[in-house]
């Protein structure tokens, strides 16, 4: 009689190292390498427009992830992510012009720098959570706004500051197929190094503390440090990002940093979902599709049929800034997860199809 070797049902790991590893399969790391390698084939097959929207998501993924460092994964909230993102943006350009360190190393110094600012300003984390500490990252959010637009040394006034390329042997990525790579590199090291952050002692110690701090307090972690800690790292991703950002533009203004940016990363984060590393690149990319497809769905309605029967007029080229907002409302009711719950049921439901029990 022929025997029938029967298995488990389902997805089962038995190691905690199972359960932490960033490719649980052979086929996931593959398919990352095999997506990284159809990225670095984008500037042969694709135009300016469309790598230049690929480098924005880049740019403002790798911001997000840090604010998603904050708010998802250690519990705390920050309404001035986008003054950090500055801070990195000017830092850059200023090491590169008064101390002429070349534009490669200005970008991770940019973010170290950013991080202490970080830690300067992460201080009453240690003591604060709610509404009292968004009160208080709101505050550092007009702080440093009023000091981009005082400190001409640091940021250019008011007038704003020109940046150089990155040159590096000689070479310099001062255009978007160029550039598309430099912005590839930072993408992959800052994501990689986020998703094994979250499996060491201390990423592990950010979500208990969000999970619950009094527990995690009676377990021995120390709340003050590692709140504080949580700024730093998301402040040294947003100085990254910024830097990235001013040398991809070679320019940049007081006026970029606004409160406004600052919602919008919040947006990233919650459309994306909170405590998913790569949802923070899906909420990215989401934010910067989204105002295309809208300012595209409105040039084709504006002066046609539609247009005249309902008599909207100009109104309808507000369509792309109230899209934004009606996306974070319907996220919020619908789908609070986010974008990377539905991308892991999806890949669940052909993981099993068509057994899926």
């Amino acid at each position: 009689m022929a025997t029938v070797s029967l298995h488990p049902a389902g997805d089962y790991r038995t190691t905690y190292a199972a359960d932490t590893t960033i490719f649980p399969t052979r086929n996931s790391r593959i398919a990352m390498i095999l997506g990284i390698a159809l990225l670095c084939l984008c500037p042969l097959l694709l135009g300016r427009w469309e790598l230049s929207l690929m480098i924005n998501i880049g740019i403002l993924g790798i911001a997000a992830l840090g604010l998603n460092i904050l708010v998802g994964f250690t519990g705390q909230i920050s309404i001035g992510h986008a003054a950090f993102f500055g801070v990195g943006a000017f830092a850059s350009a200023w090491l590169h012009e008064a101390f002429h360190i070349p534009v490669w190393a200005c970008i991770p110094l940019a973010g170290v720098i950013t991080a202490f600012v970080g830690l300067v300003f992460g201080a009453p984390a240690a003591r604060l959570k709610g509404l009292y500490l968004a009160i208080a990252t709101l505050a550092a959010q007009f702080i440093l706004e009023d000091f981009f637009a005082r400190a001409r040394w640091f940021t250019g006034g008011v007038a704003g500051r020109i940046t150089e390329p990155l040159v590096l042997f000689g070479y310099a990525f001062d255009r978007e197929e160029s550039y598309f790579y430099v912005v590839l590199f930072f993408v992959v090291v800052m994501f990689v190094g986020a998703a094994n952050l979250m499996r060491t002692r201390d990423g592990r110690a950010l979500v208990a503390v969000r999970d619950h701090y009094l527990s995690a307090e009676i377990m021995g972690i120390n709340l003050a440090y590692y709140r504080t800690l949580s700024f730093a790292i998301s402040s040294l991703y947003a100085g990254i990002g910024g830097a990235l950002y001013a040398h991809y533009l070679m320019f940049v203004s007081v006026e970029a940093f606004n409160i406004l940016f600052s919602i919008q990363f919040l947006g990233m984060v919650i459309i994306g979902g909170l405590g998913s590393v790569m949802g923070s690149l899906m909420g990215a990319a989401f934010m910067v599709l989204l105002p295309e497809v809208v300012q595209g769905l409105a040039d084709a309605l504006s002066g046609g049929a539609i247009d005249r029967a309902l008599k909207l007029g100009t109104s309808i080229n507000y369509l792309r800034e109230m899209a934004l907002g009606a996306a974070i409302i319907l996220f919020l009711i619908f789908e609070p997860d986010g974008l990377a719950r539905r991308w892991r049921l999806i890949k669940a439901y052909w993981k099993l199809y068509p057994y899926s029990h």
